[in-house]
C-alpha cells in the first residue's frame, strides 16, 4: 500500500478520479507564512504554531489541533506503507511545506519505507501553469510513474534547509539556496524567494511589497486584477489569497495603499517609498512578524536587491 501526501485539497479533487492506487492525506499548512519555531519537539511546534496562527492571522488554534491529528496519525503510521509519495510544486509555498514533511518523517526515528516525490513546474497541456490543481486527472498517472525516489543527498539537504529555515540567521540559508541536488532542483529559487521578503536595504520594502506598489504607481487596479498580475509574474511564491490580502492589508495601515470601493491604487506617501524618498519601515509596524524562524521586528538582516544577496546592517 502506498500512502500519497498531496499539497493541496485542490490536487485531492483530481487525484480522486486518477485512479492511482493508495491511501492519500493532505497536507494543508502554510508553512512559508508567520513564525515557525524550531521543531525538536512536534507536538511543542504545532501548540506554539497554533497560538502564533491565532494571535496573528485569526486562525482558531482548537480547530487547528483538532484537525490536525487527520494528517499526523497517517504520517505517523509511515512504516506500514510499502513506500510514500510526496506531491509538492516548484513554488516557495509548496517547498517549505515539502521541507517540513520531510523533517517530520526523518524525526519519527522509525525505518521509513522508500520515499519519492511528484514535482513540477510547468506541464506542456497547461501553458499557464501554476499548480496540480490546475491539471486533469489523467495527467496524473504518467506524473506518478516518472515520480523520482528521494536519496541521501536529498534528504541532507532538505533537512539542513528547513533547520536554517526556522533560524534567525538568513546567512545559513542564503549558503543552502546555492546548492541543488538531483531530486530537489527547485529548492534553491524558493529558497531565494523567501530572502527577497526580508526588508529591502534602499526603502524597506520586501519584493511582494514592491511588486504591488510598482504596479499601482502605473494606476488605479482592482484587488483581482492586482493579485492575477502577482499570480502571473510571480509564480516563485505560490501564494493564495489568504496570503496577499495579509500583504495588501498591512501596505494599507502603512499608508501607502488605498481602497476607494473596489480599486486599489497608491498613495503619495506610498511613491515617495517607491521613489526611494521614505522608508517603508518607518510607517509599517513590524511587531509580531516573522519569516520562519527570523523575528522582523528591529531585524537587522536586509535583502540587498542590486547584489542579491543578505546583507547584516
Amino acid at each position: 500500500m502506498l500512502l500519497h501526501v498531496l499539497n493541496g485539497d485542490a490536487t485531492r479533487e483530481i487525484f480522486d478520479h486518477s485512479g492511482i492506487p493508495g491511501e492519500k492525506v493532505i497536507w494543508r499548512e502554510m508553512l512559508c507564512e508567520g513564525k515557525t519555531p524550531p521543531a525538536t519537539d512536534m507536538q511543542q511546534f504545532f501548540r506554539e504554531r497554533a497560538a502564533y496562527l491565532q494571535q496573528q492571522y485569526g486562525i482558531d488554534s482548537d480547530a487547528y489541533l483538532r484537525d490536525l491529528p487527520e494528517t499526523t496519525q497517517r504520517l505517523n503510521n509511515a512504516a506500514a506503507y510499502e513506500e510514500i509519495v510526496l506531491w509538492f510544486e516548484f513554488d516557495l509555498f509548496c517547498q517549505v511545506n515539502l521541507l517540513f514533511v520531510l523533517y517530520y518523517l526523518h524525526h519519527l526515528s522509525i525505518s521509513l519505507p522508500p520515499v519519492s516525490i511528484v514535482q513540477l513546474q510547468e506541464h506542456p497541456e497547461v501553458p499557464d501553469f501554476r499548480g496540480i490543481g490546475m491539471l486533469k486527472p489523467e495527467h496524473l498517472r504518467p506524473l506518478f510513474e516518472s515520480r523520482v525516489r528521494l536519496q541521501a543527498e536529498d534528504w541532507q539537504l532538505a533537512l539542513q534547509a528547513r533547520e536554517a529555515y526556522s533560524g534567525a540567521d538568513p546567512l545559513a540559508l542564503e549558503t543552502l539556496s546555492h546548492r541543488s541536488t538531483k531530486h530537489l532542483p527547485y529548492l534553491g529559487k524558493a529558497l531565494q524567494a523567501h530572502l527577497r521578503r526580508l526588508p529591502g536595504t534602499v526603502n524597506g520594502l520586501n519584493a511582494v511589497e514592491h511588486f504591488f506598489l510598482d504596479r499601482l504607481a502605473l494606476g488605479k487596479l482592482s484587488e483581482r486584477a492586482l493579485y492575477y498580475q502577482f499570480w502571473n509574474e510571480q509564480k516563485i511564491y505560490g501564494f493564495g489569497d489568504f496570503q496577499l490580502d495579509i500583504y495588501i492589508q498591512r501596505l494599507q495601515r502603512a499608508g501607502v495603499l488605498q481602497r476607494d470601493n473596489e480599486m486599489l491604487s497608491i498613495t503619495s506617501l506610498g511613491r515617495e517609498v517607491l521613489n526611494n524618498e521614505e522608508n517603508y519601515l518607518s510607517f509599517a509596524s513590524q511587531q509580531n512578524l516573522w519569516l520562519g524562524g527570523i523575528p522582523l521586528d528591529q531585524t537587522p538582516w536586509r535583502w540587498d536587491g542590486d547584489e542579491s544577496k543578505v546583507i547584516h546592517t
